[in-house]
């Protein structure tokens, strides 16, 4: 990626991966001043894909204002993960300046140890009534903010429906909600013997889970049956791939088939 597209407009049609790619081949200083040409919601989609030691380098070098609205922009779970990352008196010095809804889920994030389902999780999955209809739930799973691994599963609770939410009825997957008529209601296909993670379960026993049940996406519930968040696959991975797997370049890595 040429350097002259990164700043402003000129690095749009460029995905955040590779942005962040990028930013990375840059002196520091010069990594910090197209940062800070980016808006907020960009700047927090391409910290998102920087390991945690230079998220941290750009965020602690802006404005304590700018960095605040850029964690809130950020996903909890990723906002979560970075203020773990520093001392504890400035991870609150941030928490301080967000506002409460958006700071709120990413404390509730930080009670739990990183090896974690609770740890691992986004408290923002798809989640619905069961009075929801199959179109509705079609909508909420096209929504191209999600990752293609939470657009894969909704989750059927109780109201309230923001985390922690009321009763856990269970889930439907985006395969059967194709399978059935738009009027339907979710709560006419909701698979209730699918089991669920617990917010202290181990990254082995969220591993384990992904495989038995071929899922890339699983709820966490709590011991009263509350749905906290749901794991996603792609921050398993980035959980147990080793610290400095954003340096290997995939072209440089496949396999020669002979």
């Amino acid at each position: 990626v040429a350097v002259h597209q990164l700043g402003g407009a000129g690095n749009a049609d460029l995905r955040p991966a590779d942005v962040a790619h990028a930013l990375r081949e840059l002196p520091e200083v010069r990594r910090l001043e197209v940062a800070r040409t980016l808006d907020d919601e960009r700047l927090a989609d391409i910290l998102q894909e920087l390991p945690h030691d230079e998220q941290t380098e750009i965020v602690t070098r802006l404005e304590l204002e700018r960095a605040a609205d850029v964690l809130e922009a950020m996903d909890p779970d990723d906002a979560a993960d970075l203020l773990g990352e520093m001392p504890e008196k400035d991870a609150e010095s941030f928490l301080e300046l967000m506002h409460p809804e958006g700071s709120a889920p990413v404390r509730r994030l930080l009670t739990f140890d990183a090896d974690t389902a609770g740890g691992l999780m986004t408290p923002e999955p798809i989640i619905l009534s069961p009075q929801t209809t199959v179109a509705e739930a079609l909508a909420h799973c096209r929504n191209p903010d999600l990752s293609p691994a939470l657009a894969s599963l909704v989750f059927v609770v109780r109201p309230p429906t923001a985390t922690p939410t009321g009763k856990y009825l269970g889930c439907v997957h985006i395969q059967a909600l194709l399978r059935e008529l738009p009027s339907t209601m979710v709560a006419e296909t909701v698979d209730t013997s699918l089991s669920s993670l617990r917010p202290t379960d181990s990254v082995d026993s969220v591993t384990r889970f992904f495989a038995t049940y071929n899922l890339v996406c699983g709820p966490v519930v709590d011991d009263e049956g509350h749905l906290l968040g749901a794991v996603a696959v792609d921050d398993l991975l980035d959980h147990l791939l080793p610290e400095d797997w954003r340096d290997m370049d995939l072209h440089d890595h496949r396999e020669v088939r002979r």
